[in-house]
């Protein structure tokens, strides 16, 4: 098992990692859009937070040696169902493989955010290795 960090991604806001890797897979917590400088979050409506999210994302697969082709599923917390269409405007140009989903509605997520995305990527494995 390996504990992804990276500080191009925000640091984890409670006592988690940012990813783990084990089995092959990377587990990535969810990102919810921070900047990775400041803390703060950024944009103050779907279509911004979104691309803050998905940047995050990139860079947590980037600090595992994968990137959004690796990923196999994708969870999606919405603050409001009334933003799917636009979150599904942002969300398509990055996870171009269409990998498995869910995308739920949230009472409340933290920071009080409008999403959340947490993948499970698979980690291409390195002639001879295992993929850890």
């Amino acid at each position: 098992m390996r504990i992804i960090s990276t500080e191009s991604a925000p640091a984890a806001i409670g006592p988690y990692s940012q990813g783990i890797i084990t089995g092959g897979l990377l587990f990535a917590s969810g990102q919810i859009p921070l900047s990775p400088e400041s803390g703060e979050i950024v944009g103050s409506d779907i279509t911004e937070q979104s691309e803050q999210v998905m940047r995050n994302i990139g860079e947590v697969l980037k600090a595992a040696g994968c990137d959004y082709t690796n990923v196999v599923k994708s969870t999606c917390f919405l603050s409001a169902m009334s933003d799917f269409a636009a979150f599904n405007e942002v969300y398509a140009r990055y996870f171009t493989g269409k990998p498995a989903r869910s995308c739920v509605a949230a009472a409340a997520l933290p920071r009080g955010v409008l999403v959340e995305v947490e993948v499970i990527a698979e980690i291409a494995k390195k002639s001879g290795g295992s993929g850890e």
